[in-house]
């Protein structure tokens, strides 16, 4: 969007690229706004993002907002040419669920100077109860693999050491395309036609992982052994109530085997804390699923309802035992992270360098170090220590 409003010499202007996966981020992004307006008085601010997508009228309404683009339109060039000669509506929002094809914008890679983020995927076919995302991105389509790869080239060219592979359902890649290749396949081929050092693979759906992606975990090194699990809960009612496609026992299968195959796998998870109808044995499995399948990162979410989804309509839980049960969850987590980092001592780990004294293992754990590292490169570490959610490490001299 950045690039796009410059080549339109679009000037003194503030773009506010808004969330709506909770209640409480479209309340943030509003805050954000009426701050923007008093720090900017003359700008032009243009809000857009999913919150814009799924309730432009409210946004419009607002006396801070002067135009609201949606998520199709924020990357079309013709959009911030209108913005930039003062010619267009205030408010552009089409049918999202009429996209059918993912653009090549969003797979031009987007980063830090160590890792790029390719969007391979959009949209979701999904209707999870508790969840308004596909009425912010539409329905799922993905990039070919071929545009994929053909990226991925020109990232490691410039230099990115790590390449990241992004998408709202990042599992369903390929069932838009012809012959419905499976994530795998798309894994596959990027590493054996890039010369990417690390690949990594955002949060996916572990009941639709396929037989080639279970290949790569089990024979490609490249292939970072850090899967982010969009699991939400613990219980099989609460998720047959979620409208999930898997139950516990799925999540505790994959996540056995996935260790079986790569013994150095960690995992990460997204949780929901007081989903509706959620008694206090129905959380519990949700605690007892972080030992079951020895999850590292949490992702808490305490659940807020969100109008337009049918979870918005369940009997709802109270707001205080919501908190306390999301801080037990958080708890939970904390202990996680601390027993992973504490088996790391002593261990040699190679670590990316995200700034010239903070890098991350290959599990994504933060290493900092006393010298300043080559951003960007990885730097072979010895780590000697543990220092509240980071590990300390020291550079190890490579000997000819």
């Amino acid at each position: 969007m950045r690039d796009l409003a410059t080549q339109a010499g679009l000037g003194d202007a503030i773009i506010v690229n808004t969330c709506a996966v909770t209640a409480e981020a479209v309340r943030k992004g509003r805050q954000d706004i009426r701050k923007l307006r008093r720090e900017n008085p003359g700008a032009r601010l243009i809000v857009t993002g999913c919150a814009a997508q799924t309730d432009p009228a409210s946004f419009a309404a607002m006396a801070e907002v002067d135009h609201v683009i949606g998520n199709t339109e924020k990357m079309q060039p013709g959009t911030w040419a209108g913005l930039a000669t003062g010619g267009s509506e205030p408010v552009q929002v089409d049918d999202i669920m009429s996209v059918t094809e993912t653009a090549g914008h969003l797979i031009d890679g987007f980063g830090t100077r160590s890792r790029a983020y390719v969007q391979v995927q959009n949209g979701c076919d999904h209707r999870c109860t508790f969840c308004i995302i596909p009425y912010g991105r539409g329905n799922s389509r993905s990039v070919p693999a071929g545009v994929v790869v053909d990226q991925i080239n020109r990232l490691v060219a410039r230099g990115f050491n790590e390449i990241v592979l992004t998408g709202v359902d990042l599992t369903s890649w390929g069932a838009d395309l012809p012959g419905q290749p499976p994530l795998g396949d798309l894994v596959a081929r990027v590493l054996k036609l890039t010369d990417v050092p690390r690949l990594r693979i955002s949060s996916i759906d572990s009941i639709e992982v396929d037989e080639a992606l279970m290949r790569c975990i089990a024979e490609e090194p490249r292939l970072m052994p850090h899967l982010h699990l969009s699991l939400q809960h613990g219980a099989d009612l609460i998720l047959k109530r979620m409208k999930r496609r898997h139950l516990r026992g799925d999540a505790i299968a994959f996540a056995k085997e996935a260790r079986r195959l790569r013994p150095d796998m960690t995992f990460g998870a997204d949780i929901i804390a007081g989903f509706p109808t959620e008694t206090e044995a129905h959380f519990e499995e949700s605690l007892r699923l972080v030992e079951d399948c020895d999850l590292t990162w949490l992702h808490v979410f305490p659940y807020s309802p969100r109008q337009g989804t049918p979870a918005a309509k369940m009997p709802a839980v109270d707001g205080k035992i919501i908190k306390a049960r999301a801080a037990r969850l958080r708890a939970a987590g904390t202990a996680a992270v601390s027993r992973h980092l504490a088996a790391q001592v002593g261990r040699d780990h190679a670590v990316l360098m995200e700034s010239p004294r903070m890098g991350r293992t290959v599990q994504f754990a933060e290493v900092t170090f006393d010298v300043d590292q080559p951003e960007g490169q990885i730097v072979p570490t010895r780590i000697t220590g543990v220092s509240g959610v980071q590990l300390a490490g020291t550079a190890q001299v490579t000997r000819a």
